[in-house]
Parts: structure tokens; C-alpha cells; sequence
């Protein structure tokens, strides 16, 4: 449960609850509940570890195929 601190008319502090199903619906996510966020988050890290992942699918696709290592494919190393 998170508490938020508004002022209401008077100024005085007045603290709301913010319930699970309220910071659902902030979440665009379809995976996780986390916030997309600029930075060092962990939503950023995931997606980038995902990311990751599918170059190096990839990689190994196109030296399946070729049968060329991909250092010699990208010019690299030459044999």
C-alpha cells in the first residue's frame, strides 16, 4: 500500500491510500506491474536484457546458416 500526501482546501495534509488495482491501472506494462521509468531501473534492465537475448539469437541464426563465424561474417577476423 502506498500513501499520498495531498492539501485540500484548508492546507492541510490529508494522506489517500493508493490501492493495488489503482497502480495496475497506471501500468502499461502487459508483463510486469513495474512503471516504465528513464534510467537505471529494472524495467529498463529487463527490456534490455530481452533484447539482448534475441541478438544473440540472431547471431547464432546467421552463423547456422552461413556456416561463417559471424567475426569473419562482419569482416573482422579474415581467414
Amino acid at each position: 500500500m502506498n500513501y499520498n500526501t495531498e492539501t485540500n482546501q484548508d492546507n492541510q495534509l490529508v494522506e489517500q491510500e493508493t490501492t493495488d488495482s489503482e497502480i495496475k491501472n497506471l501500468s502499461p506494462s502487459a508483463t510486469t506491474n513495474d512503471i516504465p521509468e528513464f534510467g537505471w531501473s529494472g524495467y529498463a534492465e529487463r527490456i534490455n536484457g530481452r533484447f539482448a537475448m534475441i541478438g544473440l539469437m540472431a547471431v547464432l541464426f546467421v552463423e547456422a546458416l552461413s556456416k561463417i563465424s559471424f567475426l569473419e561474417w562482419a569482416g573482422i577476423i579474415n581467414k
